[in-house]
């Protein structure tokens, strides 16, 4: 994909000047900063640090979807379904945790996104977005050792949401004087078409209001601490994934000052946050007990796949060729372990050596333990299928085959969706179309199900249903004016195409008029 002149939303959001949270409260020119708030106070015996009063959950989630739909169009975004279900194995968990604990009310719950958003980028950093969105680097996953220090993460992340910290930075900066507000506003349309004009911009109001905003955030980091990890240990995970995260994060800022640690910079590491952690410890339960947390422990990410997921963020992390060449030849000595003979049969397949993928994939295979063994299988029939695509091997072998439906029946989004794509590679999109067909009509927001039915449907003909598929890829990230485009190309499809299926049609006619409407209500926003 062709990179953007421009600095992406991503590379804006993590930038060392930046903490999380003040670069959120930069995206504030949607102009959502009015009406009464509805007060976060929760469950457990915290101090208060007030609520998020100037902005309504509504409002926030407006925001969060506004700056949703400019992450969904950066090149750093990334939706890799295997990356993406992992995470969610982890996620949702934590989330029910929090339901359970009192942390997500049901207005919360309902009205936010609680969405997780990946991006390609090798820095170690995860970051909270209005609205419940939440973002989290491929350099967090790759550095990560357990399951549950990337949930210690993620646990804290989730709790800058609970407690609408969001809200109330804003809030924050809404009492600053007018020009700061100003200032900011500039500066995050500056940063559309220039970097050096939105620095420009920001420095100046940054530094009237910086002493003020590293109090307000000192406090948000330490109850996003306590809350995030009550929520980690409700959750099933051990509490030492907080405090062993804390401590290679803090190493790294001692041996790496070079800006590859944004997490360090807005998320301040102290000897007296760590021994907070420390002391919780003896004070989680030896046992979870209820039926969340017995639901939680059940689903509680295995340390097998952890290592061979960590592997497969390090390789897509990468584009150059001389990195990927040093882990293929890491992951063929000998001793070898999973995790690095993962990497080095993906970097393969990423290199073009598809005999030499196809090997590794295989020892990957004998080396993975029970709970391994889908994740290993996946892994062969993902080499498998970049090399039928690049080499148009016309017959595939018939142990791929098993792999391809048994994918298709997984029941996962992974399987799913890998299994969809070796479906359309070797000549039987009808199968890939069922599939998916009952997998976004309960799952409507699921673009890449979306786009990948689109190619099915193709495959047999079907320009309708395609060219609607693709409209309704574009309406789940949130592109209203792109969604609108194509359902009106789907109905200026010529008479044989419109009238081979009827009810697809009013079906499109209706989603158009939705469409129409969401264009015009956002047209009236900005």
């Amino acid at each position: 994909m062709r990179r953007l002149a421009v600095p992406s939303l991503f590379q804006h959001l993590r930038r060392p000047a930046l903490t999380a949270l003040s670069a959120v409260a930069l995206l504030v020119a949607s102009g959502v900063m009015t009406g009464a708030g509805t007060p976060a106070a929760r469950a457990q015996a915290l101090p208060s640090l007030g609520d998020g009063s100037g902005m309504t959950v509504a409002a926030e989630r407006a925001l969060g979807d506004s700056i949703a739909r400019s992450i969904y169009r950066d090149p750093d975004y990334l939706d890799d379904p295997l990356l993406g279900d992992y995470l969610q194995s982890i996620w949702q968990p934590l989330l029910s945790a929090a339901r359970s604990r009192g942390d997500v009310d049901p207005e919360l719950a309902d009205r936010l996104a609680w969405e997780l958003m990946i991006s390609r980028d090798r820095t170690v950093n995860a970051f909270a977005l209005p609205g419940g969105y939440l973002g989290v680097n491929l350099g967090l996953l790759s550095v990560t050792e357990t399951p549950q220090e990337l949930a210690s993460v993620l646990a804290h992340e989730l709790s800058h949401v609970s407690q609408r910290h969001i809200a109330r930075m804003i809030s924050q900066q809404d009492r600053q004087a007018p020009w700061l507000i100003g200032a900011m506003i500039l500066g995050a349309l500056a940063a559309k078409s220039s970097v050096d004009a939105a620095n420009a911009a920001i420095v100046g109001s940054q530094a009237v209001a910086a002493q003020t905003q590293l109090n307000f955030s000192r406090d948000m980091e330490r109850e996003a601490d306590r809350v995030g990890f009550g929520v980690l240990t409700t959750a099933g995970f051990p509490g030492e994934g907080f405090v062993s995260m804390f401590d290679k994060l803090q190493q790294a800022s001692r041996l790496n000052d070079d800006g590859g640690f944004p997490y360090l910079r807005s998320h301040p590491l102290t000897t007296e946050r760590i021994a907070d952690m420390k002391a919780r410890l003896p004070l989680v339960p030896a046992r979870p007990v209820g039926p969340v947390l017995q639901a939680a422990a059940t689903v509680t990410p295995d340390q097998e796949i952890h290592t061979m997921m960590s592997a497969r963020a390090r390789v897509m992390a990468e584009n150059g060729p001389d990195r990927l060449q040093v882990w293929l030849r890491n992951g063929q000595e000998a001793k070898a372990g999973l995790g690095a003979r993962y990497a080095a049969a993906l970097a393969a397949s990423r290199l073009g050596r598809h005999d030499q993928a196809e090997q590794l994939a295989a020892q990957v295979a004998r080396q993975a333990g029970p709970a391994g063994q889908r994740h290993a299988e996946w892994l062969q029939l993902e080499v498998g299928l970049t090399a039928l695509q690049q080499r148009g091997r016309s017959t595939p072998s018939a142990e791929w085959l098993t792999w391809r439906d048994r994918a298709l029946a997984s029941g996962t989004r992974a399987g799913l969706l890998l299994g969809a794509q070796a479906a359309l590679a070797s000549g039987v999109p009808r199968e890939a179309a069922q599939r998916l067909h009952g997998w976004v009509i309960e799952r409507p927001r699921d673009a890449l199900a979306w786009q990948t039915l689109s190619r099915a449907e193709m495959a047999q003909g079907q320009r309708l249903r395609s060219v609607r598929a693709e409209a309704e890829a574009r309406a789940a990230q949130l592109d209203w004016p792109g969604a609108l485009e194509r359902f009106r190309a789907a109905q200026a499809l010529p008479a044989p195409d419109r009238s081979a299926d009827p009810v697809e049609l009013a079906i499109v006619d209706a989603r158009a008029r939705e469409m129409d409407q969401k264009v015009r209500e956002l047209a009236r926003k900005n």
